[in-house]
C-alpha cells in the first residue's frame, strides 16, 4: 500500500517480526525503505541489509530524532513497550507544538481500544484537554489509517511522502 502510493517507510531498521516483515512487503512492492538503528542495537536486532538505506547512529535518543526528521507522519502498528514508548512520544512533540505532523494508530482488532479507553478517561478527569485528545488518529484498517493521515500532510501531491512506523 506505502508503495503503491509512492509513500517512502521509515522505520526502526530491523528485519525481524512485524516490522522486517512491512520492510520486506514494501520493498517487494517497489518501495523506498529507510531503516534507523543505533549501533548498540545493530547486531541484536539484525539491523536490515536488504532496504533501500539503513542508517546507523549512536543512540535510541538519535534514532528517534532522526525517524522523526524523516518522516511526514507517523503511523503504529499493534506491538510492544517500544511501540507504546515511541508512539506517546511523537503525539507529546504534537501537543507541545515539536511538530504537526500526523499520528495514527491501527487498531486492528481493537488491539488499541484500552489505550484509546484510558485516554478518553484522562480527557473525562482533566488530564488531557479535547484538542490534544484530537491529535491521534484511530482507524480500524491501515487504509483507512494513511487515508486520514495524508489529508492532514501539507506536503504537495507531487512530491513524495514519509511515513515513520
Amino acid at each position: 500500500m506505502l508503495a503503491q502510493q509512492r509513500i517512502k517507510l521509515v522505520y526502526g531498521g530491523g528485519n525481524i517480526g512485524l516490522m522486517g516483515t512491512v520492510a520486506d512487503s514494501c520493498m517487494a512492492a517497489g518501495g523506498e525503505v529507510v531503516g534507523v538503528i543505533p549501533k548498540a542495537l545493530l547486531d541484536k536486532e539484525h539491523g536490515h541489509r536488504g532496504i533501500t538505506r539503513l542508517e546507523v547512529v549512536a543512540t535510541m535518543h538519535e534514532r528517534k530524532a532522526r525517524m522523526a526528521a524523516l518522516a511526514d507522519g507517523f503511523l503504529a502498528l499493534p506491538g510492544g513497550i517500544g511501540t507504546l514508548e515511541e508512539l506517546l512520544e511523537v503525539v507529546t512533540w504534537s501537543q507541545l507544538e515539536i511538530h504537526g505532523k500526523p499520528v495514527a494508530l491501527v487498531n486492528v482488532a481493537g488491539f488499541f481500544d484500552p489505550l484509546l479507553a484510558l485516554l478518553d478517561h484522562a480527557l473525562a478527569e482533566g488530564f488531557l484537554r479535547a484538542q490534544h485528545r484530537r491529535l491521534l488518529i484511530a482507524a480500524d484498517h491501515p487504509r483507512a489509517a494513511l487515508h486520514q493521515m495524508l489529508a492532514l500532510v501539507s506536503s504537495p501531491k507531487e512530491q513524495q511522502s514519509s511515513l515513520g512506523i
